[in-house]
């Protein structure tokens, strides 16, 4: 499983090749112990895709009105629901670092953000493969959160999969994911290709995010 250093080093706000000896040791430390830590897990599913009357995306699973949701699946008759973890292994050992080595859990926070960044691009890239030998293609995955795609969708998302019974994802009461490094998002399955892959922040609409490419 690749970490996606080039990331992390985004997330902790360096530029290429900008960040000195001892973070990139450190980064080098948490690679290591994520690899042997992270307990990577996904479901993934596939529902119809419908546009109401009135201007809802219904997924199968969940509906939202989100008109940044229905741009992206535009043309669009089906969705892959999907939902993944690094497991709760990397949250106690962020909890670990937050008591015994702060420097080290800032770094690894951004190590793990970027691990489930690059899951989930190794997922897609493998279902994208998998749908062109059926003549079909995948639009960028969205999650909620990515413009006006509200959160509220996540018990929606996680039900639709079971993710709490079949790969422990939860949710607190403030609708964020449990174990934290975790992940869901939709994704269009039409039958025309995109002229342009845009994913994570190109797709989203926030582009007053600090962590933003």
């Amino acid at each position: 499983m690749e970490t996606g250093r080039r990331e992390a080093l985004r997330y902790l706000g360096y530029g290429i090749g900008e960040a000195d000896g001892e973070i990139l040791k450190l980064l080098c430390e948490c690679e290591r112990e994520l690899q042997e830590t992270a307990d990577c897990r996904f479901l993934m599913r596939e529902f119809p895709l419908v546009f109401t009357e009135d201007g809802k995306v219904d997924g199968g699973c969940f509906q939202t009105d989100s008109k940044s949701l229905r741009k992206n699946l535009a043309g669009c008759e089906r969705v892959l629901v999907l939902a993944a973890t690094l497991g709760a292994g990397v949250d106690r050992l962020l909890a670990r670092y937050g008591r015994l080595k702060v420097s080290k859990a800032v770094v690894l926070q951004a190590a793990s953000a970027a691990m489930i960044e690059a899951y989930l691009n190794e997922l897609c890239g493998g279902w994208r493969a998998e749908y062109e030998k059926k003549g079909l293609y995948l639009r960028p995955r969205f999650s909620p959160g990515y413009g006006d795609f509200p959160l509220a969708c996540q018990p929606q998302l996680l039900g639709g999969l079971e993710a709490a019974k079949r790969i422990g994802i939860t949710l607190t009461d403030s609708l964020l994911m449990l174990p934290s490094k975790s992940v869901t998002a939709v994704i269009g399955v039409g039958k025309t290709k995109e002229p342009c892959l845009l994913e994570g922040c190109e797709a989203c609409g926030k582009k007053d995010c600090a962590y933003r490419r």
